[in-house]
């Protein structure tokens, strides 16, 4: 690389400013000479010029902003003349460099300034270095010229090999600014210069490149859409003639999806999907079988109610007097609902009605026994809150797809049935009733329970994604009702979505309302018969609920009173009987026959089951809500060798284990209890539980079953009125069960007066109604001895209990002791 060169040469000039312009050496330039600037620098430079040899010369210098480079350039005078537009002007070409000094003097109205010339020659050959800096800024100028269809401007390019030449020949580009001239102009060695040159050409080159791909693309995209308008209008003429053809009339078309989706009010999400949809659509054939897909799914989505909302009856006392009119009983749900429809209404009044994308929807588990009016509740619940109402029913439900929806790739795919549900319902914010959740099942199709974690948690049910549909749906507003018989049956992830309110059954009482109130109305309805002609008294309503029905719910009940109406209804038609008639408790046998379940308290004393020692009465929880539960027990004869425990009766293992406990605290404490334990060493023990096809199981029995084997050892019966429930340890303590609440009402209707629970459930009668509890006489125990001391009856004289002992298979030798224990 060559230094910069240390012979000056002075020079003294007039001074020609060109202001926000810049001239380098070897640039030739008209100036036009009515500026009175550049005429004065010419005249001068001509005056010089008379006594000097040569052309006139002058000094260029930039001036920016009013301010004067500290370098210019020595520029000759090569003509002066006329310009194209007849001005008089000057054409003027750059030599080289000039460093400017200090002013001076000379002819002429000119500022004239002493200046040094710069020497800026560069060794030859070339560096290799610098031979490729010159083939690359030579590339890159042919580049640029070439796309500006300057071709012969890039011969002249390729001809230059002087260094400081080329960097002087960028001077001439349009698109450097006043500023990179200025450095241009002043960088005075001529590698640098080519280097500074080739860099600006290459930042000009990159960015002409990124405009013109914007260009491009933006071109594109408009030929795109004038390409695919002129389609459309094309599209539009070719319907318009088979419309004709075929005879069909222009308001028959149903395929305009693109203006029922614009027209319809959808969220951006869904609109968005749904103009990508109808784009498909219009792009496929008419005989694609895509397209009748593509229909069914906007039709779908057309279809939802997205902004359709019914507004909540913030009317509290309004709610509650519905849902106690529509509903006897129920407490604990109609005070749930009445609290969510409280907390509503003091959100909406404080703006709180969205927070965080998601709405106060509820989501609640009404789990009991069947009859109870778990379904019916629902439909309550809507009517108090002014919702609309929409029933899922899944019971036997086992393909995820149910739930969830199809993917759109299968043939006869739809949404799910909570789509489905919405759809139906026309609003956003129904109430949902998912019946029996407790009987979906799960095969190779999936597990739905599984799908429906989704849809009942609060925290995401707000962005609900069908696999159908494929947009998301905001499920936050809609309040759910599942309704289960079975708690155990439903998944522990899935019932800790939700919120659990138990619905335990009716009791009596509650029992004659329903019937007198809802049931009777209904069936007299619907067996064609006025209120004023059939009327059933408290009492005949009474005994159907209490002695030929016996469950936890009302249908078995309606269904006897549907029968006692037709049979009164038949007799009416026949001529038999005139209406009006009042059925009276003592109509029923003749009309429907006997009562089916006679309390074991109206049984004759001798054909009750516990009149020979060795039963007891339990109570259990089932499907069906709460139940009584007998107990038997005996021991074999000596004679026949037989030993240990026999249980039979379809228990399962907690059942058998509880049996086993009962047996060995009996063994361990029966001298202490004056029991004849000998006996169960040597004799086989065998206890049955009646009702044998039906399964049992549950630590609760044990207490029972203790008392059963002592009241068998003792002699002792166990008393009618007695009902019994708690897990025994091996050490005698009771301890607590559970479903309370469901046993004692099973003792209700039993006809049972006394029970007999643990101690630590004591807490659990607070929810039994106060009615059950005033007609029960309930012990709270701790001990299994407390138990056979409320239980046993008082031993009577030998000769009262010999035959009832004999008949269980119990030596005679046990009524002294059965007589010792009593004493």
């Amino acid at each position: 690389m060559a230094a910069e060169s240390a012979a000056f040469t002075p020079l003294t000039l007039p001074v020609l400013p060109l202001d926000d312009e810049v001239v380098l050496p070897g640039m030739v330039v008209p100036l036009d000479l009515s500026d009175a600037e550049v005429r004065a620098a010419v005249e001068a430079a001509q005056a010089a010029a008379r006594s000097e040899p040569g052309k006139p010369r002058v000094l260029l210098v930039p001036r920016i902003d009013g301010t004067h480079a500290a370098t210019g350039v020595l520029g000759t005078v090569e003509q002066v003349g006329r310009l194209a537009d007849g001005d008089p002007g000057a054409l003027i070409r750059g030599r080289g460099r000039v460093r400017i000094g200090a002013g001076t003097t000379g002819p002429g109205a000119a500022l004239w300034v002493e200046g040094t010339r710069v020497d800026e020659t560069v060794p030859d050959p070339l560096p290799g270095q610098v031979a490729e800096l010159v083939k690359e800024y030579k590339a890159l100028a042919t580049a640029w010229l070439r796309k500006r269809g300057a071709w012969q401007v890039v011969d002249r390019v390729q001809a230059i090999d002087d260094v400081s030449a080329l960097a002087d020949n960028s001077g001439y580009s349009p698109f450097l600014t006043t500023e990179q001239k200025v450095e241009l102009l002043e960088t005075t060695d001529p590698v640098a210069r080519l280097k500074l040159a080739t860099q600006q050409l290459r930042d000009h080159l990159a960015e002409q490149d990124v405009a013109e791909t914007i260009a491009k693309d933006v071109q594109e995209g408009v030929d795109k859409q004038q390409r695919e308008f002129l389609l459309r209008r094309q599209l539009e003429a070719v319907r318009k003639e088979l419309r004709e053809i075929n005879g069909e009339q222009e308001g028959e078309e149903s395929d305009d999806y693109r203006a029922r989706v614009e027209a319809a009010d959808l969220p951006e999400k869904v609109r968005e999907a749904a103009l990508k949809e109808v784009d498909k659509l219009e792009r496929s054939s008419d005989q694609s079988p895509e397209g009748s897909w593509i229909r069914t799914w906007l039709d779908t989505v057309l279809e939802m109610p997205w902004s359709e909302r019914t507004e909540d009856a913030y009317d509290i006392q309004g709610a509650q007097r519905v849902l106690d009119a529509e509903h006897a009983g129920l407490e604990d749900v109609k005070e749930r609902i009445t609290e969510y429809l409280a907390v509503r209404k003091r959100r909406g009044d404080r703006g709180l009605g969205v927070v965080g994308g998601r709405r106060g929807g509820a989501v609640l588990a009404l789990v009991g026994p069947p009859g109870v009016g778990k379904t019916s509740l629902g439909e309550s619940v809507a009517h108090a809150m002014g919702r609309k109402f929409v029933r899922v029913a899944l019971g036997g439900v086992r393909d995820e797809a149910e739930i969830r929806g199809h993917r759109r790739t299968y043939v006869g795919a739809l949404p799910g049935r909570i789509v489905r549900a919405i759809k139906e319902a026309g609003s956003m914010n129904p109430v949902v009733l998912l019946d029996e959740i407790d009987k979906v099942g799960s095969d190779f199709r999936g597990d739905p329970a599984a799908a429906l974690l989704e849809v009942l948690d609060p925290a995401q049910n707000h962005t609900f994604r069908d696999h159908y549909l494929e947009v998301e749906l905001d499920l936050s507003d809609v309040v759910f009702l599942a309704t289960a018989n079975v708690l155990e049956a439903i998944p522990e992830a899935l019932l800790d979505r939700m919120e659990l309110v138990r619905l335990d059954g009716y009791t009596e009482d509650e029992k004659v309302v329903i019937a007198r109130d809802h049931l009777l109305p209904r069936q007299l309805e619907r067996a064609g018969l006025d209120a004023d002609e059939v009327t059933v008294d408290e009492g005949a309503l009474r005994k159907l609920a209490g002695e030929y029905t016996r469950e936890a719910g009302v249908r078995t009940l309606e269904r006897s009173i549907a029968r006692l109406l037709r049979k009164v209804a038949a007799q009416h038609e026949l001529g038999e009987r005139e209406l009006p008639f009042t059925v009276t408790e003592s109509d029923l046998r003749a009309l429907i026959g006997r009562p089916h379940h006679v309390p074991e308290s109206a049984q004759d004393p001798a054909e009750r089951r516990t009149a020979v020692p060795g039963v007891a009465t339990g109570l259990a929880v089932t499907g069906a809500g709460g139940d009584v539960l007998y107990v038997e027990a005996s021991l074999a004869d000596p004679e026949t060798g037989a030993s240990g425990l026999t249980l039979t009766g379809q228990l399962g293992d907690v059942m058998k284990e509880s049996a086993q406990i009962a047996l060995s605290f009996l063994r361990s404490h029966g001298a202490e209890l004056e029991l004849p334990v000998g006996d169960l060493k040597d004799r086989g023990a065998h206890i049955h539980f009646p009702a044998g096809a039906v399964p049992k199981d549950g630590p609760s029995a044990g207490v029972t079953m203790t008392t059963a084997l002592a009241s068998l050892l003792s002699g002792r019966l166990v008393r009618t009125d007695v009902a019994m429930t708690g897990e025994v340890s091996l050490t005698g303590r009771v301890l607590p069960i559970g479903g309370v609440k469901q046993k004692l009402l099973a003792a209700h209707r039993a006809g049972v007066t006394t029970v007999i629970i643990p101690k630590r459930n004591e807490p659990d009668l607070d929810d039994v109604p106060a009615e059950v509890l005033d007609k029960l006489d309930v012990h709270a125990v701790t001990d299994v001895r407390q138990v056979l001391e409320l239980a046993l009856a008082p031993a009577n004289s030998g000769a009262e209990r010999e035959v009832p002992v004999a008949a269980m298979g119990v030596p005679p030798r046990l009524s002294a002791l059965g007589e010792g224990a009593a004493g």
